[in-house]
Order: structure tokens, then sequence, then C-alpha cells
């Protein structure tokens, strides 16, 4: 996003008022060269130091069908966290082993039907195993490693590894796994891990991966195990705060490829492919969330009411996440510190309570909250009577529509009365 004349706020080419004009508000707007930039910036860092490197993009973080088309076109395969996220991969247009299947805590009927689409399976627990052979042999297994130490810059409730984490196969578990695994006649391996989330220390991700490849390269190494690839996960963060860094990806790239040449010698394994699947570095900072200030209230302090809600964006209200608020033609103005919030019947709802923004905000203004492309509208909800917003996505100077808004029908749909209750 940048300013332009009158401190217009445009995203890309495409000024804030002519989106809403457009489409109304709250809508959610991403910026598709952002995120092809991204992908290409990572992309380009691994493989100047590890040519055989891929990624894929976890749809989890964003689903709409037009963000992942741009990233399949720029190459990505997909991971996916349920069933129908692997159905929206095969809408894409990927599958097989272009998918990889990382659910967790899985019932039966996702192991079938994981089964029968041929993707990569990513068991997260040692006991998943004897299950999923009742129903079939994957073609090829991967295990989801908890590599017994996680890091976030977002908090406890997002850092997906070590000890406190529900996620991956326990340290003292690994080498059973893939022992058992090949003991069942797998024959074609890859291991994976969920290092952290929204990490911005290079030496972290060198750091993660060197215990990853300590706990799977013995059972490499003792089993006589082919590694066909290794999924070093996502975790590549982007800054939210003004006082965040970014991360540094040419640095991040380079020593963890360095690490990972050196554990595979060490361990005599073949080189596998090395993978990462990305998504809030993909996508978080291309993505905002546009809305209006619908009403403005003298009370305790001043707080701007907008159409912005928890249900809109959740993360300020779930985990107390930051995201950076910009105002329409008024970012050159004096500030004062603030309150803003949307019309949800929460107080939680309440999601800055002191922040300096532009001291003239009044009604009518529009607002955006930025870095809201990751864990934005995926993670939208009815509630009060409020519904999902519009997707847009931006090229250049042109916008399209691609999710509309939700109706009053969409309320209702799926719902039945009973006849009695109709009288």
């Amino acid at each position: 996003m940048q300013l332009g004349a009158e401190d217009e706020l445009y995203f890309e080419d495409v000024s804030a008022t002519e989106i809403a004009d457009t489409y109304g508000t709250p809508t959610y707007v991403y910026e598709e060269n952002t995120i092809r930039d991204n992908f290409r910036r990572v992309l380009n860092a691994f493989r100047k130091y590890y040519s055989d490197f891929h990624l894929f993009y976890a749809l989890k973080a964003c689903n709409n069908p037009a963000i992942g088309h741009i990233l399949r076109q720029e190459g990505a395969g997909i991971d996916a966290a349920s069933v129908n996220e692997i159905l929206l991969a095969e809408h894409l247009g990927l599958g097989g082993e272009d998918v990889m299947f990382s659910g967790n805590y899985l019932s039966d009927a996702d192991m079938q039907e994981g089964l029968n689409t041929g993707v990569i399976f990513n068991l997260d627990d040692i006991k998943l195993l004897p299950r999923v052979l009742q129903f079939g042999k994957p073609e090829i297994l991967s295990f989801r490693v908890n590599p017994g130490y996680g890091q976030s810059n977002i908090g406890d409730y997002v850092t997906n590894a070590g000890p406190e984490a529900k996620f991956g196969v326990h340290p003292d578990q690994v080498y059973d796994a893939y022992r058992m695994a090949k003991e069942a006649g797998i024959t074609r391996f890859g291991a994976h891990m969920m290092p952290g989330s929204c990490v911005t220390d290079p030496d972290y991700f060198a750091y993660v991966t060197e215990l990853l490849m300590d706990l799977i390269g013995h059972a490499g190494k003792d089993l006589g195990i082919k590694f066909e690839f290794i999924d070093l996960g996502g975790g590549l963060g982007i800054p939210y705060s003004p006082d965040e860094k970014s991360l540094d990806i040419e640095e991040t790239a380079r020593k963890t490829s360095e690490v990972f040449k050196e554990k595979t010698d060490a361990y005599g394994l073949e080189r596998p492919t090395l993978m990462m699947e990305p998504a809030r570095y993909f996508v978080g900072e291309a993505g905002y969330v546009l809305g209006r200030v619908h009403a403005v209230k003298e009370t305790y302090k001043r707080v701007i009411g907008t159409d912005i809600g928890m249900n809109v964006l959740a993360r300020p209200s779930m985990y107390g996440a930051y995201h950076p608020v910009y105002v329409n033609r008024r970012e050159n103005e004096a500030r004062e510190r603030l309150g803003l919030c949307g019309q949800i019947c929460e107080n939680t709802d309440f999601w800055i309570k002191d922040r300096l923004l532009p001291a003239g905000t009044n009604e009518g203004d529009l607002v955006a909250a930025g870095k809201a492309g990751a864990y934005g509208h995926v993670m939208t909800y009815q509630y009060n009577g409020r519904l999902r917003p519009a997707e847009v996505l931006v090229n250049g100077s042109n916008h399209h529509l691609i999710r509309q808004r939700e109706s009053f029908d969409d309320l209702i749909r799926h719902t039945n009365i009973p006849s009695y209750l109709q009288d």
C-alpha cells in the first residue's frame, strides 16, 4: 500500500475510495504483485544455496481460490490441513504429490478420503500409522516431527512446536515411527516439521533444522531409509508492529541450507528435495481489510467505531495480535491516542484501546487494517447477524471481485425449521 495525492491510500494503483465505492465495506483487498514478489524472493534465495528446493502453500492462511491460483502459477504445491483443503487443491488443478496432507487428530473418514486422493500423507502421531494401514498403504509417507523446541513472535498461542504444542511426533518416538513404517512395507519416505510461527530470526531456522536432522538422520542411517524430501514447514515471519524487524530471507536461506547439507552428509543421506510451506510470508503483507468509520464516541476516551469487527478480523481479539491501521486522507495529520472498535456486542471487539491515530478521524472516513492477508478472511464468522466480507484482488490498476459479500440468505442457508414450529 502507498499514499497518493491528498494522502489517498492506494492498493497497488487502485485507490481505497474506488474500492469502497465499488464493493462497499468491510472488504479484504489483496495486492497480487506483492504475493508474487514474496514467493519469488523465498524461492530464489533458497535455490541460490540448494538448487533442489520447492515451495508449497499452506491453504489455511488464505483459502480464496484466486490466491491459490496465483501461487500455483508461481510453481507452488499445496499444504492441506483437511480433506476439504485437498479438494480445494484439486479445484486449483493440483493433486498427488503436489499436495501434502498435514491434518492432525484425524478421523477414520479423513484417512480413507485422504488415501483415495493419492496425496502425500504427513502423519502427526505415531499412533496414526496402524490406523491408516487399516484402509490402505500410502504411496509416500512422511511424519510431522516435533523438533522439541518452538518459537513465535506472536505468542505461546501459535508456537506450534516444543513441549506445549499439540502438533507432531514426540522426539523420542521418531525412530520407532519410521521403523514401524518400513516394517509395514512403506518404501517411499519424507519428513516434515513445523518450526514455529512468524519467526524473524535467521539463526533460528538453522538451529531448528539441525534439531530435525539429528532426529531423522539416525533413522535414515540405521534403518536404510532414503528420504525423498524433507519439509522444514513454514514459520517465515513478517513484522506486524513498528518495532519488529523484517526477516532477512537471504541469510535464512544461506544458514539453513548450510546446516541441511552438513547434516545430510554427516548421516550419509542421499541429498533429498528440500521443501518449505510458508503462507504468512507470501500473503500476510499483501492483504488489507478496508472498512469505514460509522460512529465516534466521546466517552472515557475517544472511541472510533468501524465495521471492522472481531468477526471480520479475529486475530486482535483472539490473541492480542497487532495490525497497523491507516486512515484514508489523514495519515499526515497530527495524532492522538484513540481506541478503535467494531460493531459486535462484545467488549473484546474493542480491539485497539490506546494507539496514536490521526486526531481528525471522523464518521465516513475509510480505515485500513494492514498485514491482514494471512489468517484474516479465513477466520471470519457470522455473529450478531454480521456477515462475512467481500474479497478483492488488485493487479496494477485493475481490480476483481474474488469473493462476494455474504447476504441475509447466506445467514439462513442450510437451516431447517421443523413444521411444528411454523404454526
